[in-house]
């Protein structure tokens, strides 16, 4: 049987997957394989017809990824992704405790990592956070981590990594803007291979019905994994 991809939502114009680790949306310049998962080849076989992706997460990045069934429905709502009529919420676990239970993180960011300054804000809120009586650092003797959602009201490459970076806030698992001392820890002492990013839930106005859709994508299972073992409680998240 031929690797399947969940779907979380399906009507007559779009699709929504919970795209896993390590799929890519679809090929680019950087990953031109021929053996490489794309997101958009593996719906479209699986379904039975061409599906246009209206935005890119990440290839360690998991969640929700949403795609027309038509290029007059992509055109509809594509245009929309960089507007706040739709709104992206992630999960990630991040290294240290976050200052504030709620704040945003403004800062310029480089178009895909070179060239001019764009502007770049994400908003955050801490939803847990824990201590570990491991050291992660020869500095100290226990080790501090928090979970977050993030909503980026810009969609920058590598955006949420970029200005969790930028906090000093790495996010774990993050071989790209992340702490190596960190990643090489939770290997090692976890035998986490994955970043811990999830694009949790898709909001927007169908423009075609009018009705608000709300889609949710589950936590893979590593990530529900290391919430266990560094005692994160996210019980009033609404999965």
């Amino acid at each position: 049987m031929e690797f399947q991809l969940p779907i979380l939502f399906e009507d007559d114009h779009y699709i929504a997957i919970n795209k896993p680790a390590g799929v890519l949306v679809h090929r680019t310049s950087i990953a031109k394989e021929e053996n490489e998962l794309l997101a958009v080849q593996i719906l479209r076989n699986q379904i039975g017809q061409k599906v246009y992706p209206l935005h890119r997460i990440d290839r360690p990045t998991s969640g929700v990824l949403l795609f027309g069934k038509s290029s007059h429905a992509a055109a509809l709502l594509q245009p929309l992704f960089t507007t706040d009529q739709v709104r992206k919420f992630y999960l990630s676990i991040v290294r240290g405790f976050m200052p504030e239970k709620h704040g945003f993180i403004d800062q310029p960011l480089k178009k895909k990592l070179i060239g001019d300054l764009q502007e770049a804000k994400t908003e955050f809120w801490s939803l847990a956070h824990s201590e570990i009586p491991y050291a992660s650092s020869p500095k100290y003797n226990t080790s501090r981590y928090s979970v977050i959602q993030a909503y980026p009201h810009s969609g920058r490459m590598h955006q949420i990594r970029r200005h969790m970076a930028h906090a000093r806030h790495y996010i774990i698992g993050d071989t790209a803007h992340g702490d190596n001392k960190q990643n090489n820890f939770f290997r090692k002492q976890f035998g986490l291979q994955n970043m811990l990013l999830h694009a949790w839930k898709l909001e927007f106005r169908h423009p075609v019905s009018k009705e608000d859709i709300k889609i949710k994508a589950a936590l893979p299972e590593y990530f529900k994994e290391m919430l266990t073992l560094l005692k994160l409680d996210i019980i009033e998240i609404d999965f």
